[in-house]
């Protein structure tokens, strides 16, 4: 199922804010989807500590710029630096994000995975909230969120949450994330599960 946030009813918990404040050096910057030699590198790093087995491992950079560059929508590169020695400015993340008429959809983000205990990945999804509700955008779609799926359970944690259920959009509600009845591939790989859903026609 789909997920996504409502932007201007969220209110961030204690640790959200802890994150945001861990980051709050970080500058963004907004950039048309075009790949770089510097994204390119973050994302090896990122997928050989957090994916290594995952579909994307092992792609090169032809492959890695048709990941960024080919959309059939409108699409934007975000960036998150940290300063370095000298005034430099060291990229520790990024995000691949369509800009919708209702919403921001985060694609693929990836980031520097020594930095784990700072959150990144968290950080990228409050700030692209913020993003949202500055530019009266109502939604931050989230990608995919599955029943029984512990790996993509920390969606649950960006409330009010939607997903796209029986066709129509609902709440997320304690009762759908503890039901996995309707769904025959709660308890099967992330990568079957994945690849067995189709998104709905908003997106």
């Amino acid at each position: 199922m789909s997920a996504r946030v409502i932007s201007a009813e969220f209110e961030p918990s204690r640790s959200q804010r802890r994150i945001l404040k861990r980051n709050s050096a970080l500058t963004r910057d907004v950039k048309a989807p075009w790949a770089t030699e510097d994204h390119f590198e973050l994302f090896g790093k990122y997928l050989d500590q957090r994916h290594p087995n995952g579909g994307m491992a092992g792609m090169n950079m032809s492959e890695f710029a048709a990941l960024i560059e080919e959309t059939p929508v409108q699409s934007r590169v975000i960036e998150y630096y940290e300063e370095g020695d000298e005034g430099t400015q060291i990229l520790v993340a990024a995000c691949l994000t369509d800009v919708l008429n209702d919403g921001l959809s985060m694609v693929y983000s990836f980031f520097n995975p020594s930095l784990k205990n700072r959150s990144i990945g968290a950080f990228i999804i409050l700030d692209h909230i913020s993003m949202a509700r500055q530019e009266g955008l109502p939604y931050v779609y989230l990608g995919y969120w599955v029943p029984g799926s512990q790996k993509m359970s920390y969606k649950a944690n960006y409330r009010p949450l939607e997903v796209f259920k029986g066709g129509a959009w609902t709440p997320l509600s304690d009762t759908i994330m503890a039901d996995v009845s309707d769904n025959p591939l709660g308890n099967y790989p992330v990568a079957e599960q994945v690849a067995a859903i189709h998104l709905p026609p908003q997106l």
